[in-house]
């Protein structure tokens, strides 16, 4: 799959689903369980204990049917870890130049956090492909209604506090994808190993993701 087949796919699929700090352990049937429930797209966050190993066993276990990139990303040396385990794209949660280049130098995808009108334009002039407004509750979802005003050929996605309740209102003010982490992975949930409710959690932001873009 082409980097622009992959950029495709996180817009037609848009719900990222963030993998922090989940125990090793268990972390395989969980993300397992969110696939099942419809979400193709996982980010890994390097501050998890082996996340590098988990991007890794994910590729080879699901190959092309889904995409999985690397979270929590402060710089190019880590990027490029990532890159070698497989991962298909790069979220940061700030703009770092260094580490857009180099991603783009491999070919994945380039996803840094941006906060203002000013990153966001420099970080697409530098190469980046979404940009992650981060944290996006402390904006809103109108935030992303004014930046499509000047700024209407840039893809922005939400992070940071997105749920069932609010996800709709950031899609239909213009976010191209939603990450959710958090309010996907409830804690009890996964310390019962109650997977099917996880399954079914997962399954409800794919429907309402559709719901809207239909």
């Amino acid at each position: 799959m082409y980097k622009w087949d992959k950029l495709k796919f996180i817009e037609q699929n848009g719900v990222v689903a963030v993998v922090r700090k989940i125990d090793p352990t268990v972390v395989m049937e969980v993300t397992e369980a969110i696939v099942e429930g419809g979400i193709k797209v996982l980010e890994v966050t390097v501050d998890s204990e082996d996340s590098f190993n988990t991007i890794r066993r994910l590729k080879e276990k699901y190959n092309t049917s889904i995409l999985v990139g690397a979270g929590t990303v402060l710089d190019k040396e880590t990027a490029k870890q990532a890159i070698e385990a497989n991962a298909d794209f790069i979220f940061s949660p700030i703009l770092d130049i260094d580490t857009i280049q180099l991603t783009n130098r491999y070919g994945r995808i380039s996803i840094p956090g941006v906060y203002t009108p000013t990153e966001i334009v420099q970080a697409y002039s530098a190469g980046a492909d979404i940009l992650k407004v981060f944290p996006a509750t402390k904006l809103g979802p109108g935030y992303f209604k004014d930046m499509r005003g000047p700024l209407p050929h840039i893809p922005l996605m939400p992070t940071g506090g997105v749920s069932l309740e609010n996800m709709t209102e950031f899609l239909n003010n213009g976010a191209v994808a939603v990450g959710i982490g958090s309010a996907l992975f409830d804690k009890k949930l996964i310390d019962n190993r109650d997977f099917d409710q996880i399954t079914e959690i997962a399954r409800q932001y794919v429907e309402k993701f559709n719901e809207v873009k239909a």
